[in-house]
């Protein structure tokens, strides 16, 4: 789920976009929602996300999956895809509202996304609810059960001991 407003969804897909299209030669990395088409661009832009995106205004596919609204379980792991802590990222989404075109694409803040891995065919091979906007399952193990090489995510220089 992408969410303008949410900074979460906002860093989590700015993450996503790290993923290059190179990796995913034999599988596709794609985004569901929930606003309409016509705001993938402003979206696209903020996030450098460029990859597939689908648009579910109505959440049929969420409520097919069973994706809830508003927040359940507290206690989840933080996302290791959230650099902001509560505080700053809704001071930062508070001015996106003020000062960008928002409004036309925020969506619904209180639905929960999730991820999954399809394929081939209708094949279920990995389904995850959130329980709440913290919940994402990290990106480099959705990879790996795809079977894609995985994404350094960290701004720091890897250290190899050799």
């Amino acid at each position: 789920k992408a969410n303008f407003l949410c900074y979460t969804c906002k860093e989590y897909v700015e993450d996503l976009a790290k993923v290059p299209k190179a990796f995913l030669q034999v599988s596709t990395l794609l985004l569901m929602c929930l606003w309409p088409q016509s705001s993938r661009s402003p979206f696209c832009s903020l996030t450098g996300y460029t990859h597939e995106m689908y648009v579910d205004p109505q959440r049929e596919i969420y409520k097919i999956l069973g994706m809830k609204r508003g927040e359940g379980n507290k206690t989840s792991v933080r996302s290791p895809h959230v650099k902001s802590n509560t505080l700053l990222g809704s001071i930062r989404s508070i001015w996106r509202a003020m000062t960008g075109p928002a409004f036309d694409f925020q969506g619904d803040p209180a639905q929960q996304g999730g991820a999954l891995i399809l394929g081939p065919g209708n094949e279920v091979h990995f389904l995850h609810l959130d329980k709440n906007r913290l919940d994402h399952v990290p990106i480099n193990t959705i990879l790996q059960l795809a079977g894609v090489k995985t994404v350094n995510f960290s701004n720091k220089p890897r250290i190899i001991d050799i």
